[in-house]
This record gives structure tokens, C-alpha cells and sequence, in this order.
């Protein structure tokens, strides 16, 4: 194999790109990325992205993992111009093309049952060869072999046993493997459900792909598909097999090893645009460019720069990436996703002047929705416990400074510059420094030690609040 081209890859034509999950789960960070890849490569090239749902593993397909699916790549803005296709709404069609290739000698009928392809496996396995198909029902001239009463039979494909199967992939540059290595591959099961390698060629030939973007575990599956178009006569698209993801020790990342779903992260407070940002930065580069949205990404890939090696998932990065997207989202529309964070802790908080004004003055410190809603929920009641350094902090303070405090309060017009001012009579008539004074009212007030400037985070309590939490002294938990 060579190294992954640099340019472009060639385009001719109409553009098609698609993504095809699986629904027996939800649409996990690798699939998300290859449909970031299909999406953005067909935007740049003016062309359409599909959406099909490869739906043929009826035991394990759920309606709940299609809804999923879906709202991910709603959340993620990666919009599609067809779909979703379902391919069990397509068995007829996959049956139609079964039985022509069977007509022109490409596939055949396998009546070999379970335990005969067993018991094959096992001799060659005693024998040390890798397993494989031996080939017993492929016709051959001279071959005569009557089919057995009551056994269903597979459709196989009659692979060629010659030759090698070569094409230059996207990613991975030129890659060749020989049909001695490639065995009859079942295409349509006993049951009359397609297999993935047979029911992908046939719906990417039908929907007209042109550019197929995937995981790199789909290499070996490429020869077979390859020798499928062949024998249908129909295009080959153009191949790219992205590298895996790997978790931070190394490893793939996997559902068993803590990966989540693309609809965890929203809910663990990420914004869309960082979540894009970060999974096109896993595997593929433009310059040393960090940080650029969906516009500018669609600008720069054309499908050139995607790397050869795994990406490491960095949960660090993303947060970073994350608190750039939030710095420079607008406070309006903050407001209106930090509320519903808000709502899960049964806070009622209307998106108004004040909401906004909180965002503004919080979103500097915040990797998360999650955490921007950990800071605002203090002007909704929730103080949490306060812990020992807490409360030695209110302790370093005669309680009659908190009370002077709380009776200046109540006669200033409540505005930061006339908090400020009054913060600072009290100082002086109580002979205390700034330094002793403000960690005891940031604790009895907002509940935690360290804030952004104390006037302005108090201007945006109710005056009354701010009042009941001092005369409080600074009980725990005083509301």
C-alpha cells in the first residue's frame, strides 16, 4: 500500500455520497465522522448525500436506534438531499439482481446445509489451511449436481479464481488483492435477506454513489464488492477506507470501553458546530487550522489531506474546542440551550435580559452547557453543600460585617456600580480587606469561594436574595 494521496481525488460528474448505519444501536463517533466526511466532500463538490439505513439484520434493527439515527444527524446539521432508504423495503429488487446474475453464470445456488460448511471448516482448520468455501455446489462444466428436497439454498457469488483485484483508494492509495484469496461469498441468505456486501453494491449502483467514505475495517470486504460490480456491469465508485478511532489508552474506541453516542454529548453539553469541528479534525487537517465551522470546512474538503493513520479520540481537545465554540456563540442563543439544561434540574428559568446577562458573564469559565448551567443554577436556589474550607472562609468574618452588608443593600439602587460602592463603605466602616470580606459573601451567596468580579455577579440576583443569604450568616444551604 502507498501513502494516502495528498491532492484531490478525481471527480467527474455528478457527485454522490452516502451514509449507511446500522440501526442496532445508536450512531457512535466513527460513523458520525464518515458521515461528516460523505456530507462535506459532497457540499464542496455541489453534489448530494444520501442517507440509507442498512436495516437487513432483523434481530437486532430497532425502530428506537432509526429515531436516533436520525436526531443525531439532525443535531449535527449534516443534511441529506435523499433518505433515509431502508434496505428491507428493497428485498425484491436485491432478489431481482440475484437471479439475473445467476442467469449470466456470476451466482449460483449453494444447497450446502450449516453443519456440512462446518464440517468443512473443521478438516481444513485440522489441516491448518484458513477456512474457506470449497466450492462443492459452483458449476463447472461437466458438473451435474441435482439439488436435495427440503434444503433452502444460499445465492453465492461465482467469484472469479484468477486474477487480482486492484483499485486506487482515496485514503490509502493504490491496494491489490488476489482472487486466490477471496472465496464464493454468500449474497442473498437461505431466508431471502441480502448480505452487506451484496446489498451495498446494489443499492450504491441504484442510488448512483460516485464516492464512498468508510471505515478502513471494510478494506477486505472491497475485493468481493468490486468483483460484484464487475459481473453487473455496472460503475465502480471511487473508495476512501478512513483509519478507526482510538481511545485515549490506545485502543478502539467501542461502546464496551466507554465511547457514547453523538446524542450523549449533546446532552452532556456540547454545541453541534464543536462536535463537527472536532470529528473533521480526527483524521484529516487543512494547514494547522484548529478552529473553523461548517461553511469554511465545506470550502476546504475536497477530499485531499485525510490520513492514513488512527486518529486518538483527546477528550481534552474537544472540551477546548467546545469552550471556543461557546465563547463565541451569541449570549441570546446560549441562554436559550442553557435553559433547557437547566430544566433537566427542574429549574425553571425564563430565557429573559437576565438569563442572558448570566451567560455573558459566565461563558468564559465553561468547556459545557453542563457546566455554564452548574454555575447559573446558584440564582435558582441550588447552593449544594458547603464543605469545611467553605465554611472557615464565612467563619474569618464577624457576622455583623455580612449584616452591615445585607442593610447597605437594601437602600442602593441595585446595579453593579452601586453594589460596588457599597461593597466598599462596608470595607472601610468595618475595618476589613476586600481579600477577607468577598470569599465569605461569594460562599454565603453563591455558594462556591471563587467567582468572576463579586459586583457583577451579584447585580444579577434579586436584591432580596442576595440580602436573605447574608442576614442567613451563612447557613448551609440557605435559600
Amino acid at each position: 500500500m502507498s501513502h494516502h494521496p495528498t491532492s484531490a481525488p478525481p471527480v467527474t460528474g455528478k457527485v454522490r455520497t452516502r451514509i449507511a448505519p446500522s440501526p442496532t444501536g445508536f450512531l457512535h463517533l466513527g460513523t458520525a465522522r464518515t458521515a461528516l466526511f460523505s456530507w462535506a466532500f459532497a457540499r464542496h463538490y455541489g453534489g448530494e448525500f444520501v442517507l440509507r439505513i442498512e436495516d437487513t439484520d432483523v434481530a437486532r434493527s430497532t425502530q428506537e436506534s432509526v429515531d436516533q439515527i436520525l436526531e443525531a444527524m439532525r443535531w449535527l446539521g449534516l443534511d441529506y438531499d435523499e433518505g433515509p432508504i431502508y434496505q428491507m423495503q428493497r428485498l425484491e429488487r436485491y432478489r431481482e439482481v440475484a437471479e439475473r446474475m445467476i442467469a449470466e453464470g456470476s451466482a449460483y445456488r449453494c444447497y450446502c446445509t450449516p453443519e456440512e460448511l462446518e464440517t468443512v471448516r473443521e478438516a481444513q482448520r485440522a489441516r491448518g489451511e484458513k477456512t474457506h468455501y470449497d466450492g462443492r455446489w459452483r458449476p463447472e462444466p461437466g458438473k451435474v449436481m441435482p439439488p436435495p428436497t427440503g434444503v433452502p439454498p444460499v445465492i453465492r457469488l461465482r467469484n472469479p479464481r484468477d486474477g487480482v483485484v486492484t483499485w486506487d483508494d482515496l485514503v490509502k492509495g493504490s491496494i491489490s488483492i488476489s482472487n486466490h484469496e477471496i472465496d464464493d461469498l454468500v449474497l442473498v441468505r437461505a431466508d431471502g435477506v441480502p448480505t452487506y456486501n451484496f446489498s451495498v453494491v446494489v443499492d450504491d449502483w441504484d442510488m448512483r454513489i460516485s464516492h464512498v467514505f468508510r471505515g478502513d475495517e471494510h478494506v477486505n470486504n472491497t475485493p468481493w464488492q468490486i468483483n460484484i460490480y464487475a459481473a453487473l456491469g455496472a460503475p465502480q465508485p471511487f473508495f476512501g477506507h478512513v483509519p478507526i478511532i482510538l481511545g485515549d489508552d490506545g485502543l478502539k474506541l467501542s461502546k464496551r470501553r466507554g465511547a457514547v453516542s453523538v446524542i450523549d454529548y449533546r446532552e452532556a453539553g456540547y454545541l453541534p458546530e464543536a462536535m463537527l469541528n472536532y470529528l473533521a479534525r480526527l483524521g484529516w487537517s487543512h494547514g494547522d487550522e484548529e478552529l473553523f465551522g461548517r461553511a469554511q470546512l465545506v470550502e476546504w474538503f475536497d477530499g485531499s489531506h485525510l490520513a492514513k493513520s488512527p486518529a486518538q479520540w483527546d477528550a481534552a481537545k474537544l472540551n477546548w474546542v467546545n469552550a471556543q465554540a461557546i465563547k463565541h456563540t451569541a449570549d441570546a442563543e446560549l441562554a436559550e440551550l442553557v435553559a433547557v439544561h437547566l430544566a433537566r434540574r427542574g429549574i425553571s428559568a425564563p430565557t429573559d435580559v437576565r438569563l442572558v446577562a448570566m451567560c455573558a458573564l459566565f461563558k468564559d469559565r465553561c468547556a459545557t452547557l453542563v457546566e455554564l448551567a452548574d454555575w447559573l443554577a446558584m440564582y435558582h436556589g441550588d447552593l449544594g453543600a458547603r464543605d469545611a474550607a467553605m465554611d472557615a472562609l464565612v467563619a474569618a468574618v464577624p457576622a455583623a460585617a455580612l449584616s452591615a452588608l445585607a442593610d447597605r443593600f437594601q437602600q442602593v439602587e441595585w446595579h453593579q456600580v452601586a453594589i460596588a460602592a457599597a461593597i466598599k463603605e462596608v470595607l472601610a466602616s468595618q475595618g476589613l480587606k476586600m481579600g477577607q470580606l468577598a470569599p465569605a459573601v461569594r460562599v454565603v451567596v453563591c455558594g462556591r469561594p471563587q467567582t468572576p468580579s463579586l459586583d457583577a455577579v451579584l447585580a444579577l440576583f434579586p436584591r432580596e436574595t442576595v440580602t436573605a443569604r447574608l442576614r442567613g450568616h451563612g447557613v448551609a444551604g440557605y435559600n
